[in-house]
């Protein structure tokens, strides 16, 4: 690893000519007419980019930062108001192939770095706010800052060079030690969700590793807070804690008396329960502890009374998918493991007969070759699969949909994890050993294998071993029962939700915009209505029994319209706080979103169980455009004071219900006062 690398060769290259030409382009663009300004960029653009692969171009560009805003190069683009900028999509922006969006991210970052230098008082964004933004943006590409180049880099050719030469000219006048310490609160903001897969957390802990065992990379006192990230992955207790390799470990198990074996089983469990990671010397452990040691079974997982109970009444079964499943490589099935024990799931008629069958399932080749691309092939795609079952059963709200337009698929299975967990084993089995799932539609089969296509053309391989065989299958059978809606009126996930994700979905059904011309309908009945099914002041206090599919409209950190996105709705309560939230489930990788004009989401500290997001109850309606009810439970429509409607209403008018007023709304508007 070298940080310090240059970011291209010196070339014969005349930088004194190309700064020249840069000058001359900067001009024109200042001198042109507002409709002649789009004509000018391609030659600027092209310009700045020989001038970027160039020793000191990131410099150049700095010193110019302010005469390029001003002359308009970001017009018209999100980079036109640098304080809604979001340091997580400078990730795709300096990793695009287009030359363009490249260089005009690097004019971006440059002009926040002049700012925050207090060369260029920008009118929106203060010194302190860009260097909080870049130190983000460090922190999201550290393998960047620290030339760790993957395949996206690869695919960039020439142009990764300039993404690298940007990142390490920032952290050069930002200062390194701010860097790690951002990306360890990142990981720690993650892990507090619990998801099931932890491939990215695991990568950025080892770079944190890395870096500071790296004797070239100055680091002052940055990362002392990755202690307890890097120990649980590669030392989490006493006897591998310089990170000796499984071997050896294994080896100093044998010789280790029962006192010993003891604080091991303790601290690894303790490890595990604090960060939702599991090392992988975890699962040499337990696996060696089976031999004749299976006491300390419990200890290792850190079950409680209700978990222990359940290992003792199943232990043959846990032993079996210990055995089966559970590697070095696939260790993160003990936390799953030791969840579902404590879900007491088990005690299910159906679920322990159901895992039995999935420890001998057969797969078919199809879901064998998904598993096999995605995780390799040691060890094998069964264990990848049954690891992947203990994680879901476990950690129903730790599914992530990936970079997939899927989130209805992803919200099915973690509703039948945590509700119908059995049903969920059934899909499972159906998809990776026939790869074929038949639901029904109105009592009519709806096959995965003879649907025309999903939402999705092709689910990729970002996800967890689960949701990598099933949800092909399901995104097929939803986009199925979406076409046989076609010539109804109304919205089809009215028939397509209940039949989807099964009977406790509500057959009521609530929406607040028009199908046919996308306008707000009805917006008043709609939020007494949900008030009187969901919040418990206005429904007889009757808590949520079970979770529910409803529809939300994502908007962004400037409270614009994104698009529509499927969560589950999955209980109403007071927060520490004493103020009523929704908590809810969001398929979404990351929860804990800013949805603009003081939306937060929050995933934890307002009272969050592992999974949940969570929202005040009147912004999450001003957010709801969707949401099923139980017709017979719903009562009459809530007497909601009319400052807390007025909130809500406004809520949605300031963000994504902007142009979709009717006209009868437009001209019974008051003029507003400032």
């Amino acid at each position: 690893m070298s940080q310090r690398q240059p970011a291209s060769q010196p070339s014969a290259v005349n930088v004194d000519r190309l700064l020249q030409k840069l000058d001359e382009s900067i001009a024109a663009l200042e001198e042109s007419r507002p409709f002649a300004k789009a004509g000018k960029l391609p030659k600027l653009f092209d310009t700045a980019r020989r001038v970027l692969l160039q020793p000191g171009g990131c410099q150049a560009i700095e010193a110019r930062a302010r005469r390029l805003e001003e002359a308009g190069v970001y017009d018209g683009t999100d980079w036109a108001e640098p304080g809604i900028l979001l340091p997580s999509l400078t990730t795709y922006s300096l990793q695009s192939p287009n030359a363009d969006t490249v260089v005009i991210e690097a004019f971006s970052e440059l002009r926040l770095l002049a700012v925050a230098r207090g060369a260029y008082q920008h009118p929106s964004v203060s010194a302190e706010q860009a260097r909080h933004y870049l130190t983000q943006v460090l922190a999201i590409n550290l393998g960047l800052l620290f030339g760790m180049t993957g395949e996206a880099e690869r695919e960039q050719g020439k142009l990764a060079l300039i993404s690298q030469a940007l990142v390490q000219h920032v952290a050069t006048h930002i200062g390194y030690e701010h860097v790690i310490d951002s990306l360890i609160e990142e990981i720690w903001r993650i892990l507090e969700q619990r998801p099931i897969r932890v491939t990215d957390a695991r990568r950025m802990i080892t770079q944190i590793a890395v870096c500071r065992a790296d004797p070239e990379a100055d680091l002052g006192g940055a990362g002392r807070g990755a202690d307890r990230l890097i120990s649980s992955l590669y030392g989490p207790t006493r006897a591998c804690g310089e990170d000796p390799g499984t071997v050896v470990y294994g080896q100093r198990l044998a010789s280790m008396d029962s006192a010993a074996l003891q604080n091991e089983a303790t601290g690894f469990a303790r490890s595990m329960h604090d960060t939702g990671l599991v090392s992988p010397y975890h699962a040499v452990f337990v696996r060696f502890i089976l031999e004749d040691r299976d006491s300390l079974l419990s200890d290792a997982l850190g079950l409680s009374s209700t978990g222990r109970d359940c290992l003792l009444c199943y232990s043959e079964l846990v032993r079996t998918l210990i055995e089966e499943s559970i590697f070095p490589e696939t260790a993160q099935g003990l936390y799953g493991l030791a969840l579902l024990l404590e879900r007491g799931i088990l005690y299910q008629p159906p679920v322990a007969p159901a895992l039995w069958r999935q420890v001998r399932l057969s797969l078919c080749p199809e879901a064998r070759e998904r598993l096999q691309f995605a995780n390799g092939y040691e060890p094998a795609a069964g264990a990848w699969l049954m690891q992947g079952v203990l994680n879901m059963l476990g950690q129903p709200l730790g599914v992530g949909q990936g970079n997939n337009p899927t989130c209805q698929s992803a919200r099915a299975l973690s509703m039948w994890a945590y509700n119908d967990p059995d049903y969920l084993l059934q899909m499972v089995a159906w998809a990776a050993r026939d790869n074929e799932i038949v639901m029904h539609f109105e009592g009519k089969p709806v096959s995965s294998v003879h649907s025309a296509g999903g939402v999705a053309s092709e689910v990729t391989l970002d996800l967890d071993p689960v949701s990598l065989v099933v949800v092909p299958h399901l995104d097929r059978i939803y986009a199925e029962m979406g076409r046989l809606c076609i010539g109804r009126e109304g919205d089809p996930h009215k028939w397509v939700n209940p039949e989807f994700h099964g009977w406790s979905a509500g057959r009521g059904f609530a929406i607040n915009v028009d199908v046919a011309t996308g306008k707000l309908a009805d917006l008043d009945g709609f939020i007494r209505h949900f008030y009187a099914s969901y919040h418990p002041y206005y429904n007889g206090n009757q808590p949520l029994i079970h979770p529910q599919p409803a529809g939300i409209a994502v908007t962004d950190s400037a409270a614009r319209f994104i698009g529509w996105h499927a969560i589950t709705i999955l209980r109403v309560a007071l927060d520490p706080e004493n103020e009523m939230r929704v908590y809810f489930f969001n398929p979404n990788n990351d929860s804990g979103q800013n949805w603009g004009d003081g939306v937060q989401v929050s995933t934890s500290g307002s009272g969050e169980r592992f999974g949940e997001s969570s929202l005040p109850f009147e912004q999450f309606t001003s957010r709801l455009y969707i949401y099923h009810y139980d017709p017979l439970e719903r009562g009459e429509p809530a007497e909601v004071n009319d400052d807390e409607l007025r909130r809500v209403t406004e809520g949605v008018y300031c963000s994504w219900g902007e142009g979709r007023l009717p006209a009868d709304l437009l001209q019974a508007e008051p003029p507003r006062t400032d």
